[in-house]
């Protein structure tokens, strides 16, 4: 069955809203996803962050288009030289270093988990956990792709996906918690 956008479940409702708003909505997220990203565990090549968190949460409370569109203006803001990355890492050098992969896969992590929500795939905390761990392995296999491409198979491993499954887990597992507590409060609405 083929969902369309009026009777998709769109979070927060923010793609029927004036612009103004859904500009606030970015400059929110991207204060969110910087502030995820200065949670940090410094590991090598790539540090452990609460970003994949974060970069979920916007996928599934934006929906796809906004939810990839914060994330993009997110990155730009890190091109330009603002401190929102990993450490407060800025500027072009973290887009052509290790982690490249796992920055360029975030719009399209928060684009993918944004669209499954739209289609109601985030409505329980099972379906949500599961939206929730596809949107951290794909961000894996993304950035671990570029790795394999700078470092070879056994050190992307190693380095850019073993150490991050546990932690995976537990963002997806924080998220569809965070999500549901979200649902029950009565911020999340169905429309339709």
């Amino acid at each position: 069955m083929n969902t369309t956008l009026t009777e998709a479940f769109v979070p927060l409702k923010l793609a029927n809203r004036p612009l103004v708003y859904k500009a606030l909505a970015v400059l929110i997220g991207t204060a969110f996803l910087a502030v995820s990203s200065w949670v940090s565990v410094p590991m090598i090549p790539v540090p452990v962050t609460m970003q994949t968190f974060a970069v979920t949460m916007v996928g599934a409370l934006y929906g796809w288009r906004l939810g990839g569109l914060t994330v993009i203006a997110w990155l730009i803001e890190a091109m330009m030289g603002m401190p929102v990355l990993a450490g407060g890492a800025f500027g072009l050098a973290p887009f052509v270093g290790p982690t490249a992969g796992y920055l360029f896969a975030f719009p399209v992590v928060a684009a993918f988990v944004g669209y499954l929500a739209e289609r109601g795939l985030t409505r329980n905390p099972w379906s949500s956990f599961a939206v929730m761990l596809l949107g951290n392995a794909l961000c894996l296999v993304l950035g671990a792709s570029w790795l394999v491409h700078l470092f070879g198979l056994e050190t992307a491993w190693v380095s850019g996906v073993a150490p991050f499954i546990v932690g995976g887990i537990l963002k997806s597992a924080l998220a569809a918690a965070v999500i549901e507590a979200l649902r029950r409060s009565g911020v999340m609405v169905r429309l339709g």
